[in-house]
Order: structure tokens, then sequence, then C-alpha cells
């Protein structure tokens, strides 16, 4: 750790008495730190990914970087308007009064980052707790050391040092976090991590955040053209095996097809698979590799059992040194196999089939609720089944991933994928605290309002309740009979 975690806390909360931080000034010069971080170090952050993850430096753009340069323009250029208070609109009853809705920063903020994403999901909840005027801690994931390193470095030097750190370390490090008390805690990671983050946050009553996973299905539906389909290939190729190879919280884990629609599908996967990794993805410099030797032998493991590895129809191929896994698809492995029942993380990819497409409903809503869930089709009432009849974080037709891009869009999970939302304006709200701030007048007060109370007293507060405050005065008044 770079320094103590007691005197960063102490630090910390000074900062944010200070009262510099609800200055618009303040918040825009942290969101030009971000900023300036991603230009001029982008050639930095760039090799780290490479080195954590094996991404090549297009990829390290198109997934992190500049997605969050595209998240802090956004911020920047909306942030006046966000920390605007809102004027409310009040019933007759509350006449003569006025009101507003006042944003304001909740305090201290723990952030807890993923590594898969090392420095987007690092980053992209920073410039809504920024944004929103607190004061922050970032722990890293010790599962991304090179990025991990890059971000304590650089945001020291860009950023205010009183008001922001980086506390690296492993899990006893994040063990130690939880044990103190925060005003939100915004955690990207597994289930199984979220529960306890859960569990230490209630200890405190601090709000959270999870962002969690899930197994993301797609429903393909049958093709009006080969156009069609070939671009829902593509589209479900990059979804599965070109996003950190398949190492994404909201990739494409499995697809749900009809049977009679099955080979053109598993052709066109081959096809445009080796089109985009070559014959041998292990010689292509486009796929990422996996993160560790855990999570190789996990994925390993998946494929491992007998009645899983006869349904392998594609790939297969995997290199431990190199820890690198190479695309592979399944045709109907079991249904109860760890592969159908955990999430796979990895560039494996099982299809399901059926004998009408209509049965994905019911298959996806027998399990847990997914972070997002991908359907191709051109069927109008498909598409209005799956909105109405499926629950999940978000859905996509004809594509993959895309919404996760959408400044304009919130993003999160429901049930077991997580729950709170960020992005946008929505990251600006996940970490601020709408005051009511209400303003009433002397010049107008009613006598039945206060005791001794009688009869006539609850007639003309029933009449309030039931129709308005005027008709309640007339009543008072005796100039309207009560109905």
């Amino acid at each position: 750790m770079r320094s103590n975690l007691e005197s960063d806390l102490k630090e910390l909360r000074e900062t944010f008495h200070s009262g510099k931080t609800k200055e618009s000034s303040w918040r825009i010069s942290q969101l030009q730190g971000l900023l300036h971080i991603l230009e001029d170090r982008e050639s930095d952050l760039s090799m780290a990914l490479k080195q954590d993850l094996g991404k090549h430096h297009v990829e390290a753009y198109r997934d992190e970087i500049g997605l969050v340069v595209k998240s802090i323009n956004y911020a920047l250029g909306n942030l006046k308007q966000w920390m605007a208070a809102k004027k409310a609109k009040l019933p007759l009853a509350a006449f003569p009064s006025r009101a507003e809705l006042l944003p304001e920063p909740l305090g201290v903020v723990l952030i807890i980052s993923s590594w898969n994403f090392p420095i987007g999901l690092s980053l992209e909840p920073m410039i809504g707790a920024l944004a929103a005027g607190n004061v922050v801690i970032l722990k890293p994931s010790e599962l991304a050391p090179s990025c991990s390193s890059i971000l304590a470095e650089t945001i020291y030097d860009y950023l205010d040092c009183t008001a922001v750190k980086v506390i690296e370390g492993g899990s006893d490090i994040g063990e130690k976090l939880l044990q103190h008390r925060f005003d939100k805690i915004f955690f990207t990671g597994s289930t199984r991590v979220g529960k306890t983050v859960m569990y230490a946050a209630t200890q405190h009553l601090t709000p959270v955040t999870l962002e969690l996973g899930g197994k993301c299905p797609v429903v393909v539906d049958s093709f009006s053209s080969s156009w069609d389909a070939k671009i829902a290939t593509k589209r479900i190729v990059w979804g599965k095996f070109g996003a950190c190879a398949g190492q994404a919280c909201i990739g494409v884990d499995y697809i749900l097809i009809e049977k009679k629609n099955l080979s053109n599908l598993v052709e066109l996967l081959k096809k445009y698979t080796k089109q985009c990794f070559g014959d041998d993805p292990n010689e292509s410099r486009s796929m990422s590799k996996i993160i560790n030797k855990k999570q190789f032998s996990r994925l390993k493991s998946l494929i491992d059992e007998p009645m899983v590895k006869s349904s392998i129809v594609y790939g297969g191929s995997f290199d431990e040194e190199s820890l690198f896994f190479g695309p592979t698809i399944l045709v109907d492995p079991p249904l109860d196999a760890a592969i159908m029942t955990e999430e796979i993380f990895g560039p494996l990819l099982p299809i399901i089939t059926l004998e009408r497409i209509e049965e994905s409903i019911e298959f996806i809503t027998s399990r847990p609720k997914p972070l997002a869930l991908y359907a191709f089709t051109k069927d109008e009432i498909l598409h209005k089944r799956l909105v109405s009849e499926t629950s999940s974080g978000s859905i996509m037709f004809n594509d993959i991933i895309l919404q996760y891009a959408i400044d304009t869009l919130p993003f999160g999970g429901v049930g077991g994928s997580g729950f709170g939302r960020y992005h946008g304006k929505y990251s600006f709200e996940n970490f601020s605290h709408e005051k009511v701030v209400m303003t009433r007048s002397f010049l107008i007060d009613m006598w039945f309002r206060y005791p001794p109370w009688d009869d006539k007293k609850l007639q003309i507060i029933k009449a309030g309740f039931r129709y308005d405050y005027l008709g309640a005065v007339l009543i008072a008044l005796g100039l309207k009979r009560k109905a």
C-alpha cells in the first residue's frame, strides 16, 4: 500500500468536509485530469493492458481507453446541467410553497474494480463519483498488476491527491478496506465476491452498487437473407471471442437456435472466426490471453468433461504456457454440465438447439436473470415477447454489447446479475443524493391542521385528501358540501 489507510481516510474526509469538491470548477479539473491521463499516457496504458491481458492496442483503445475518453467528454459537456437543482411540482395543498431537488455528493466513495477491463472499469465509475463531487478510494484488481501500477502512478500525478487515493493489493487489502465506513461502495466483479462486499456494507448501512455477471444468452432466429445471417454471425463472433477473449460480463455466453438452422450457423461461425483470428488463432495478435493460470485451468476443466468434450465441433486448442485459449464452439453440451450452469468467462461458445425458437423464452426465464440478453430477429411478435416475458439488465436486438457504449443509456444488472446503474448522467446520479429543499410561506396558515381535534376538522382533512386543498378550504368556509 502506498500509504496508511487510516491517514488516507482521514485526509479524504477532511477534503470532503472542506467543501471544495462541491464546486463545479474542482469537479471539472478532476475530469480534465482523467482525460489528460488517457491522452498523455495512452501508450503506457496500452502496454499495461498488453502485459496483463494480451490485448492488442486497437482492442485496448476501442474497449477501454477510447470509451473512457468519450465518457469524460460527455460528462464535461453536461456537468453543470446535472448539478443544477430541479424545480419540483407541488400540489395545491402545499400552497404557498416552493421546492427543488438538489443533487449533493455522498462523501467518501470506495470503487473496487475488476481485472478483465482494468482501466475502463476503474475510471468509468470514477467519472461519475468525481463529477458528483465525491472523494474516492480506488482499489484496482491485483490480477492485472501492470494496470493497477500505472493507475496508482498516474492518478497521483494528475488528480487532487487529497481527494483521490489508489490502494493496491490483494484480497487481504480489500477485506481491510471493507471494514471501514464508506458513504458508497461500487463493486465490479464476481457474484461470490459481491456477496462479501454486500455483507460488509450492511455493517455500516452503506449503499452499494454491484456490477456482477451472469450467463448472457443470444437468441438466433431464422434469417430472411444471407446478408442478415452474415452480419449477425460476425457480430456474435466479435461479441464472444473479440471482447477480451470472452472474458466480459456482457459478452455472449451461449446461443439458442432452432435445430433446422444449426448447420448454417456453425459454418458461418467457423468462417468468420477464421477470418478474424486466422487458421491458427494462437498466432494471431488480435485475441487476448486468459488472465492467469487459475482461470485457464477453470476453462480447461469446463471442456474436460467427456460429454462436453464430445460436443466440440470447432477449436478446443489451448496453450497453458502462453495462457492462450482458442475459440471453441460446442453443440448441445449437457445442460447440467458446468459449462451450462456457470458463467463461462472465456472463448467457449455452446450452442443449444430448440425445436421452435419460441422455446428460448422458457429456457431463459428458467435460469437466473442475465446481465444482458441478445436476440437476432426481425419477427416483431418474438421481439415483443422477449421484451415482455423475460427479465435482464438490458436487451439488445441484432447486435452485441453496443448498449454498454451509449452514454445516454444506463448500464446495470437485475437480480443475481447485480443492481444499481451507471454511465453518463446515471453515473452522476449513482454517486449523488437528491436532496429535497422545500420552503413555505408564513402568509397562509389553516386552522384545521392543529389540535384539538373534532369531527368538523376530520371532514375537512378527508376532503383535502380526497379532492384537493381548495375543496377542503371551501368546505371549511361552508361554501361547499361534503360529497
